[in-house]
């Protein structure tokens, strides 16, 4: 990422001991990057998006890292399933004052008990799971499927300031690719930066494939990721380059 998108606005002592913006999730990342060019034909200004247990989104201006969701941790940027996402770090504070509670207890609640699961009171945070509640009458549930879908739909519209334009977005993760209902909430109202998803392909369609209508100014895909691969390609490299590796 570029060194203004990976800075913290905090004292220059924490920025020397390695506090920035570090960013999670880079291996499906670049995944999705490189599989939407190879189905699209061509290099393109994409929002990726990896959307499951663990969410993240990356701004990738034609392969290259822009920005993404998750920070210093994973536990920034959206609401996953048990983490909580963006939070203001002095609520953090005013609740250990408040309760006397320790960092582990803190660590604890915010890692197992915060995110998806906080917000709708569906232990583990499945998606699936929240759905069905939200179905069944539960407004808790309801709720947090609304601030998820809202927090992705905002970052949309962030990283197509941030790349001047976008020209493709891309849903993986076992919510992400799995979803239909999901993909057609978060693409909902952004057709004003020319997306614009085909109802019968979204809803029916299997494998990796484009989800929105012909007209459409963006490309809107669903696809599968592959992390492992990333990383057998990354090691295999490194192995090479050591001079470790002598095969044919």
């Amino acid at each position: 990422m570029p060194e203004h998108a990976r800075r913290y606005g905090v004292p220059a002592q924490w920025l020397g001991e390695g506090v920035a913006k570090y960013g999670f999730h880079g291996a499906s990342h670049q995944f999705v990057s490189e599989r939407v060019t190879a189905m699209l034909g061509r290099s393109v200004k994409l929002v990726s998006c990896h959307l499951g247990g663990s969410s993240s989104m990356c701004a990738v201006d034609r392969g290259r890292s822009i920005d993404t969701t998750m920070g210093f941790s994973p536990q920034s940027g959206l609401e996953n399933a048990t983490r909580h996402g963006d939070l203001d770090v002095f609520a953090v504070l005013y609740m250990m004052e408040r309760h006397d509670w320790n960092p582990e207890e803190v660590r604890r609640q915010l890692a197992r008990g915060g995110g998806l699961a906080g917000l709708s009171g569906v232990e583990g945070g499945d998606l699936r799971d929240i759905e069905a509640a939200a179905a069944n009458g539960s407004r808790r549930a309801e709720l947090a499927l609304e601030v998820f879908v809202y927090q992705v739909k905002k970052t949309i519209g962030a990283y197509a300031a941030a790349m001047g334009g976008i020209e493709a977005v891309a849903f993986t993760g076992g919510i992400g690719e799995n979803s239909a209902r999901l993909r057609a909430a978060c693409c909902d109202s952004l057709q004003f930066l020319g997306i614009r998803l085909e109802t019968e392909r979204n809803q029916k369609g299997n494998g990796d494939r484009l989800v929105s209508a012909s007209d459409s100014a963006v490309a809107v895909l669903a696809l599968s990721t592959n992390e492992e691969l990333i990383v057998a390609r990354r090691a295999f490299s490194a192995l090479a380059s050591s001079g470790w590796y002598r095969g044919a």
